[in-house]
C-alpha cells in the first residue's frame, strides 16, 4: 500500500511542478519565435530537473521506506543537472542557428 501511495505521490509532484516548470519555461520561449519550435528539449530538461529534485530531497519524506532510498552521487547529480541547464538553453541556440 505504501508503494502505491508513493507513486500516485510521484505522479502528483511531477504533475504540478511539472506544469509550473513549463509554464515558466514556455514564457521564456515565447519571447523568440524560433526557441517554441524546439521546445521540447525544455520539457526533458524539466523532468530531470524534477529527478534530481526528488531523488535528492522528496524521497525521504514519502510514504516508501525501503532500504534502496539513497541520493544520487554527486558528480551524477552535477551531470545531470548540467545537462538540464544545457536544455534549457539549446532551443535559444538552435533557433539562432537555423532561423
Amino acid at each position: 500500500m505504501r508503494v502505491a501511495l508513493e507513486l500516485v505521490r510521484i505522479l502528483v509532484i511531477f504533475g504540478i511542478l511539472g506544469a509550473l516548470g513549463w509554464t515558466i519555461l514556455e514564457q521564456l520561449y515565447t519571447l523568440n519565435k524560433g526557441a517554441s519550435n524546439y521546445s521540447i528539449f525544455g520539457a526533458i530538461a524539466i523532468v530531470l530537473l524534477l529527478f534530481v529534485f526528488y531523488r535528492n530531497k522528496l524521497q525521504f519524506s514519502g510514504w516508501y521506506t525501503g532500504k534502496e532510498r539513497v541520493k544520487l552521487p554527486k558528480k551524477g547529480t552535477a551531470v545531470i543537472l548540467s545537462i538540464a541547464g544545457l536544455l534549457i538553453f539549446l532551443p535559444f541556440l538552435l533557433s539562432f542557428l537555423f532561423y
